[in-house]
């Protein structure tokens, strides 16, 4: 995935605003999602690629990196995150960190698989020496309706967790654990090459400097097994496609006192039947008849939370766009809300009854419209070209 262009991947030129980018991320979001692509494993991987492009060239900072440095800017190692220009550890500040704790945990057990995947890749060193649990990916769809008024939803998936049998020690339980041989309790050996000397992670223990005398018989001496969990995802209203919420510890659980991975829930907004969402507006399209928009009128329109009455002045143009205050999307800092757009577009009547068209026709000979088909104005514009 790093190798490839992050812009081409979204179907965007280098100097797209980021308003365009996000319109072009959730087109591309919605074609791949894995919901709407069942078992294409092709579409998944490409789902997966979108949304770390997105994620890059959606942050100012992230895209001024990877625009001198390319996709090189974000690759490291460990769990440290991704990796600034200089080859240190980055000082990117992430916009779809929401906040931290978003999730309440249910405990073990219950059904099969969302989506998900190992992300950001933990394997950072925990506590005496032990290794950090995988970050892990959820991707979540939700309704317009949801994102505007927020939703609690519950989330199950498989991932590696302590193991009860050997309380994560990788003991069978009445074992211990006693020095590595390799290393004799340092958790790293050195290698010479000439004049250099290299210092690595023992291969025997994983750099924890013990190992265990009789490996557990349920996990093998890994400390973790795959088991299903299950959360309760609390999404605060105003989320929008690639918005990312965070759960601290409910990743892969680390091993040998390792600390536990993240949980990343990815989301990504159905596309509505009637609205398009702009930023924190909402746009439609009404049809209205001729007739409403020559004599004027008041009409129902629907809102995300129910209908809402809009006047209509006479002599309305097809085209014409109203502004509906505070009925759009709320802010996801909270204290704003977005509006509403409706555009009206005239209906011209398919089909006559006699008595309609002789109506009509009485009315363009009244009007005068059989001499001047076109207005005035354009007339005397055009008036040259005859």
């Amino acid at each position: 995935m790093a190798k490839e262009d992050y812009y081409e991947l979204l179907g965007v030129q280098k100097g797209v605003t980021a308003e365009e980018m996000k319109k072009a991320y959730r087109k591309k979001a919605v074609q791949f999602h894995p919901d709407k692509n069942p078992g294409n494993k092709e579409a998944e991987e490409m789902f997966k690629k979108v949304s770390h492009a997105y994620e890059v060239l959606s942050d100012p900072d992230k895209r001024a990196a990877y625009d001198r440095y390319g996709a090189g800017a974000f690759e490291g190692g460990g769990g440290a995150g991704p990796r600034g220009p200089a080859g240190g550890a980055g000082g990117f500040h992430d916009p779809f960190d929401i906040f931290r704790e978003v999730f309440g945990q249910q405990g073990g057990g219950g059904g099969g698989g969302g989506i998900f995947d190992e992300m950001f890749g933990g394997g950072g060193g925990g506590r005496d020496g032990g290794r950090d649990g995988a970050d892990l990916r959820y991707d979540l769809e939700i309704t317009l309706e949801e994102a505007a008024k927020g939703v609690e939803k519950e989330i199950s998936f498989r991932k590696a967790m302590a193991c009860e049998r050997c309380d994560g020690s990788g003991a069978e339980p009445g074992s211990k654990k006693i020095t590595c041989s390799t290393c004799r309790g340092a958790g790293q050996i050195r290698r010479s090459g000439g004049i250099i000397t290299f210092t690595q992670t023992c291969p025997t223990c994983g750099g924890a400097g013990v190992k265990v005398e009789k490996p557990c018989t349920a996990c093998r001496g890994d400390g973790r097994v795959a088991k299903n969990t299950k959360l309760n995802v609390r999404i605060p209203p105003g989320v929008d496609t690639g918005s990312r919420l965070r759960s601290s510890g409910n990743g892969e659980a680390g091993q040998a006192g390792g600390n536990p991975g993240d949980l990343y829930i990815v989301l990504s907004v159905k596309e509505h039947e009637i609205f398009e969402r702009q930023g924190e507006d909402l746009f439609c399209e009404i049809p209205i008849k001729f007739t409403l928009a020559t004599l004027g009128g008041t009409i129902d329109v629907p809102t995300l939370n129910g209908k809402a009455s809009l006047k209509i002045p006479a002599a309305t143009p097809s085209g014409t766009t109203f502004r509906l205050r505070s009925k759009g999307m709320p802010s996801l800092r909270g204290g704003h809300q977005g509006d509403q757009l409706v555009r009206v577009q005239v209906e011209v009547p398919q089909s006559l009854t006699s008595e309609q068209r002789k109506i009509l026709e009485e009315f363009a000979r009244v009007s005068g419209d059989a001499a001047e088909p076109t207005s005035r104005s354009f007339f005397e514009k055009a008036k040259k070209f005859f």
